[in-house]
């Protein structure tokens, strides 16, 4: 068995490459580590913070099926973030509507979309407290 110490990395498909980059920059502070043409053609970009987490984007112009979560690869990405007081303000600011609020057991969340439509969960605490 492999001892896991972390997520690396999670590839994914979005509809505009430059709109999805800002769009994790201005939520996150993502910056761009690498980007440029894939072998398979495709337009990429490698974003994240430093020992934190990263994205690897590619540009695929086929917009998801819209409402239909099974048609997609990808049913959401879940970021904790240390300053959980203040999402609602930083959305508001960046015009980015909440999608759904959700209190669980031991931690609360906040959902949006993406440009490409990908659902974010935004949480209170790390893995939801559950340690």
């Amino acid at each position: 068995m492999l001892s896991v110490s972390g997520l690396d990395h999670l590839n994914l498909n979005v509809v505009n490459l430059q709109e999805s980059i800002n769009f994790y920059n201005l939520l996150f502070g993502f910056e761009v580590k690498e980007q440029g043409i894939s072998a398979s053609g495709s337009s990429y970009a490698i974003i994240g913070a430093s020992d934190a987490a990263y994205l690897c984007l590619y540009e695929n112009l086929d917009r998801p099926v819209e409402g239909d979560r099974s048609k997609k690869y990808l049913n959401h990405l879940g970021f904790h973030v240390s300053n959980y007081g203040h999402v609602k303000a930083a959305l508001d600011k960046l015009n980015i509507p909440i999608e759904q609020e959700y209190g669980y057991e031991k931690s609360n969340s906040i959902y949006v979309l993406d440009p490409s439509g990908i659902e974010i969960e935004i949480s209170e605490k790390f893995g939801g407290d559950l340690h």
